[in-house]
């Protein structure tokens, strides 16, 4: 069986008219009773809350302080920030990713680490006002290894159509085959190798100065031609 709905209707009649009216006016002297007590007890408290007012109040600005003073001291190691490349050779592969997430972010730009599995040849991702999106595929090896062609072919077809970058770069500690660094020039996948890293990372370059990132719009030929 179905519930009854409850239904209102209009007082009828005199008497049921004088009994809404008399609830009506005991429920706003009830209201006002009400009122006037909690006007009451604040009145009595309100130093007490003054108070608490005062100390919630200084808790948050000096929670936003803090959180102020830590980010201006992570920029200012960022900023200073110099990795060598025995140190790069003793990291292991997520580590190298947020070494370069955070040459990227030292350089100027808003730079994130992505790299995992289904990373689509992508381990970081950086945006930057003036030149656009860059893609970073990272390639830890051990010493002397190199980094071959078939890492060049992956990064140009996930750049544009995965990615919407305007620029791609493949760094390694290592070294890359000739092929591969003649393949990349032409197809303009750009390569940091042991050496370019060491500028890079070791002595300061930012990463669009050493590899020449124009300033351009964000239309890339990377997205043109995806």
């Amino acid at each position: 069986m179905g519930r009854g709905r409850l239904c209102l209707r209009r007082p009828r009649g005199a008497p049921e008219i004088l009994s809404a009216a008399v609830v009506a006016l005991a429920a706003l002297v009830l209201m006002a009773q009400m009122a006037a007590a909690v006007f009451e007890v604040l009145e009595d408290a309100w130093p007490l809350l003054l108070v608490l007012v005062l100390l919630a109040g200084a808790v948050g600005a000096w929670r936003v302080a803090r959180t102020m003073d830590r980010r201006r001291r992570e920029a200012g190691r960022l900023l200073m920030l110099r990795i060598t490349l025995a140190e790069f050779d003793g990291m292991d592969d997520r580590q190298f990713e947020h070494a370069l997430r955070d040459l990227l972010v030292r350089d100027g730009w808003g730079a994130r680490r992505v790299g995992g599995s289904g990373d689509q040849a992508a381990d970081v991702i950086s945006d930057h006002t003036h030149r656009g999106r860059i893609v970073v595929q990272a390639k830890h090896t051990r010493v002397g290894g190199k980094v071959g062609s078939s890492v060049m072919y992956a990064v140009k077809g996930t750049a544009g159509p995965t990615h919407r970058a305007d620029h791609a770069v493949v760094v390694t500690n290592g070294t890359f085959t000739r092929d591969a660094m003649a393949w990349g020039d032409r197809h303009s996948v750009h390569w940091v190798d042991r050496d370019r890293l060491r500028r890079w990372a070791e002595n300061g370059t930012a990463l669009h100065e050493l590899l020449g990132l124009s300033a351009r719009s964000r239309r890339a030929r990377f997205r043109r031609a995806a």
